[in-house]
C-alpha cells in the first residue's frame, strides 16, 4: 500500500484528507513541515500532500527544502491551496511541484489527482529502470570490448570496481570529501567507472598487446588513451545531451593518469585539480597493475603494492585517498580474492 503525507495545519483539512484516502493509500495526516521532515527521515512517502500557508515553514520553503536534499528530491508534491492566482501557481510549478488542489477539496477531485500523480511517478520509475538497464548494458560492452583488446588485463575492470566500491563506501562512512560525494549514487559511479580506459579503442593492437616493455615513443602513444577516452565521451554528450553517467565517465576516463604533483598527463592537474574520480582510479588503477603479471614483469605481492602505493602517496596518489587505502587494505585483498 502507498504511503501518502498530509501536511496542513488544519485539524479540518487533515480530517477530511484522512478520510478520503484512509481505504485506498497509507495516511499519514501531519500538522506542520517541521515534524514532516523529521517523520521524512524514518518514513519515505510516494506523495506528499502539502499545504502552503503554514506558520514557521510554509509550503515553498518545505518544497524547496525537499528539492536540496537527493533523498526526497523525487516525492511528488501536491500544494494544497485556497488561493488560485497565477503568481502562486507559478511559483509552485518552478520549484517543483506537480498540481495544485483547491481547498475545500472535494473526495473524487483529491483521488483522481492522486492517483493520477502516483501512476505517472510508477511509470517513470519504470522508464528510468529501463534506461538504466539499457545503459548498463552499453557499459558492459564497451568496457568488455576494450578489455578484450588487452590480453594482459582480463578481470582488470571488474577488480577495478570492486576497489572503488569499498574505498567510496569507507568515504562515506568515514566524512572524506562529503562535499563532493555526498549525493553520489555508489553503484552509478562504478557503472561509469567502467569507461576509464575507453580511450584504448583508438590505440593500435601492436601496442597495446606489445609482448614487452614499450619504447619511449610506444609510451607516448599508449598516453594518448586519457585525452583520447575523454573526447569519445565528450562526442557521446554532444549526441546525447550528456547526464550524470556520462559526465562522471568522462571525468574518470581524463583524468586517471592525473598525478597530485602535477606530473601526470594529459593535462597536468595537481592537486585538488584533479577531479576526484581520477583520484580514486589512480590508486586502484595502478594497485590492479602492480598485482598483475606482464610479459614485462613479474606480478608484486600485495605487501608489495600497497608499500609501493604508500610510498608515492602525496605525490603521484592524494594522499587521504592513500590513507584510506592502506586502512581498507585487507578488505581490497579478499575483495580480489573473491573474483
Amino acid at each position: 500500500m502507498k504511503t501518502i503525507f498530509v501536511v496542513d495545519d488544519s485539524d479540518t483539512n487533515l480530517s477530511t484528507a484522512e478520510k478520503a484516502l484512509e481505504k485506498l493509500y497509507r495516511v499519514m495526516t501531519i500538522p506542520s513541515a517541521a515534524k514532516m521532515f523529521s517523520l521524512l527521515e524514518k518514513v519515505p512517502p510516494d506523495l506528499i500532500l502539502l499545504d502552503i500557508e503554514m506558520p514557521d515553514i510554509d509550503g515553498f520553503l518545505a518544497l524547496e527544502r525537499l528539492k536540496t536534499n537527493s533523498s526526497w528530491a523525487n516525492i511528488p508534491v501536491v500544494f494544497l491551496t485556497g488561493r488560485t492566482d497565477t503568481e502562486v501557481e507559478v511559483r509552485g510549478f518552478q520549484n517543483g511541484a506537480v498540481d495544485f488542489i483547491l481547498k475545500p477539496f472535494s473526495e473524487p477531485v483529491l483521488l483522481n489527482r492522486i492517483r493520477t500523480h502516483l501512476n505517472i511517478d510508477e511509470l517513470i520509475r519504470e522508464r528510468s529502470a529501463q534506461l538504466n538497464r539499457l545503459q548498463n548494458g552499453i557499459v558492459s560492452v564497451l568496457a568488455n570490448l576494450v578489455e578484450s583488446r588487452d590480453k594482459d588485463t582480463g578481470g582488470h575492470i571488474e577488480r577495478t570496481s570492486a576497489y572503488i566500491k569499498i574505498l567510496l563506501n569507507e568515504m562515506k562512512k568515514r566524512g572524506i570529501y562529503k562535499e563532493i560525494i555526498s549525493d553520489w549514487d555508489t553503484e552509478k559511479i562504478i557503472a561509469s567507472a567502467r569507461m576509464h580506459d575507453l580511450g584504448k579503442i583508438s590505440i593500435t593492437d601492436l601496442i597495446v598487446n606489445k609482448p614487452g616493455k614499450l619504447t619511449e615513443e610506444e609510451y607516448e602513444i599508449m598516453k594518448t588513451h586519457a585525452a583520447e577516452g575523454e573526447r569519445i565521451i565528450d562526442r557521446i554528450i554532444a549526441q546525447t545531451g550528456g547526464g550524470e553517467f556520462l559526465n562522471n565517465a568522462r571525468l574518470f576516463a581524463g583524468s586517471h593518469h592525473e598525478r597530485w604533483d602535477g606530473k601526470g598527463y594529459p593535462n597536468m592537474l595537481k592537486g585538488e585539480e584533479i577531479p576526484l574520480q581520477g583520484r580514486i582510479m589512480a590508486i586502484v588503477d595502478v594497485y590492479d597493475a602492480l598485482l598483475s603479471e606482464r610479459p614485462y614483469k613479474k606480478a608484486f605481492s600485495d605487501e608489495e603494492a600497497v608499500k609501493i602505493i604508500m610510498e608515492n602517496a602525496g605525490t603521484h596518489y592524494d594522499p587521504k585517498i592513500a590513507e584510506l587505502f592502506f586502512d581498507v587494505k585487507d578488505l581490497l585483498k579478499e575483495a580480489r580474492a573473491n573474483i
